[in-house]
């Protein structure tokens, strides 16, 4: 039987190394804390930074359209929840030519696009041009019309808009 034996030594030094047990595994954790501060923020686009309304016979246009057509109107914003968004416009003036003056009230619009609204511009006070509620993307158009009247001295008319959007 010393052939056998070999074999039973080797069963016996292989057996203890199945039986140890694997060591526990060790944590350790952390907690960490990350901030994101998001403040309010608002950006407004026009697609074109000057009107004009060509000159026609009252008789047969009495509201004379814009020549370069309705302005593209982009409002982004980000606000605190529930905050509301506002766009308005605000003519600095009536409409002036040397001494010579025409209402801004003459200039009314019409807008499309979610939460745009149509108005009529008036001296010094700002008109409501798009209201929304939360932050996001608005986009619009705002076509302008002047009231055409005979009644008007001949001249070069301006006055300056400001578009302000306020996301608080």
């Amino acid at each position: 039987m010393p052939q056998y034996r070999p074999l039973l030594v080797a069963v016996a030094l292989a057996a203890p190394l199945a039986v140890a047990a694997p060591a526990a595994a060790q944590q350790d954790s952390r907690t960490a804390t990350f901030t994101a501060t998001i403040d309010s923020l608002a950006r407004l686009s026009l697609s074109a930074l000057s009107v004009s309304f060509p000159d026609s016979d009252p008789d047969t246009v009495p509201q004379v359209p814009a020549s370069g057509g309705p302005i593209t109107i982009v409002a982004r914003a980000r606000a605190g929840p529930g905050a509301q968004v506002t766009l308005t416009v605000t003519a600095a003036d009536d409409l002036r030519s040397g001494t010579n003056v025409i209402p801004a009230s003459a200039v009314t619009w019409t807008a499309t696009g979610n939460g745009f609204l149509s108005g009529t511009l008036a001296a010094g006070t700002a008109q409501t041009v798009g209201a929304w509620s939360n932050s996001g993307q608005h986009t619009g158009m705002q076509a302008f019309l002047f009231a055409n009247a005979w009644t008007y001295a001949a001249g070069t008319y301006s006055m300056t808009l400001t578009y302000t959007l306020s996301a608080p």
